[in-house]
């Protein structure tokens, strides 16, 4: 970033920056929070998972607010406007990943005392950790300003979406092999589409970190790897 002659300038940037940064760790915590709750059936932590999400909801709201602020009083140009309109356009892709996060939450607590196949979580549980590795990278990217790790993210959604196909079908299978899955494998479901869109959000992330560094977006077309809504499954003979 360029230094500023009027430092309160450069100290609202700075504030800036810490505010997006304090989402991603709200953020990334807040997933981790609702996939323990999902794996232990655990309705207390669950509960607050749920509860956790109005912390980036606040910091979504006050990072608005001084960027209202910032416009109308300093009235930005080039890089310190590309930097502050990026900024917004990730603190909303934060917030939609706490929500969905909390999503994951709600069903735990929707199966807390539930049984069910235990491969299943251990899928969920790949995918998870696959799209945790992926936002701490794009928060990391976005910190060092890193285009590099920033485009390995976004190539990298695609695994996401291999995972999500994979666990799709699974959960498809053991729904029509058993009816006593159905209602759990639906909440599996969901959830499971809840880290794919995190995963999505994440990729959102990589490329706003590429355009901050570079002034220009992503030439290529995103790799998407979501077969889900053409998939057909019949019931084994």
């Amino acid at each position: 970033m360029n230094e500023h002659t009027v430092k309160s300038y450069e100290d609202e940037l700075r504030l800036l920056d810490r505010r997006i940064a304090q989402m991603g760790g709200y953020a990334e915590k807040l997933l981790v929070q609702a996939m323990d709750a999902l794996e232990r059936r655990d309705p207390k932590l669950a509960e607050k998972a749920v509860a956790d999400d109005v912390m980036i909801d606040q910091l979504e709201r006050e990072l608005q607010e001084q960027v209202i602020v910032m416009i109308a009083r300093r009235q930005p140009l080039a890089n310190d406007l590309r930097h502050i309109m990026t900024v917004i356009k990730i603190a909303g892709d934060l917030e939609r990943i706490g929500d969905l996060a909390k999503n994951i939450a709600k069903r735990a607590l929707a199966i807390a005392g539930e049984t069910y196949p235990k491969p299943l979580m251990t899928g969920m549980r790949h995918m998870t950790e696959m799209v945790q590795h992926q936002l701490k990278d794009v928060l990391d990217a976005l910190t060092t300003l890193d285009a590099e790790k920033a485009m390995q993210v976004w190539r990298d959604d695609q695994q996401v979406d291999a995972m999500y196909n994979s666990l799709f079908r699974e959960l498809l299978t053991y729904m029509m092999e058993d009816p006593r899955n159905i209602g759990i494998c639906t909440h599996f479901l969901f959830g499971a589409k809840n880290i794919e869109r995190i995963g999505d959000h994440t990729t959102n992330i990589a490329e706003n970190v590429y355009y901050l560094v570079h002034g220009v977006p992503i030439a290529d077309d995103r790799p998407k790897g979501d077969e889900t809504s053409s998939t057909l499954i019949t019931p084994r003979q």
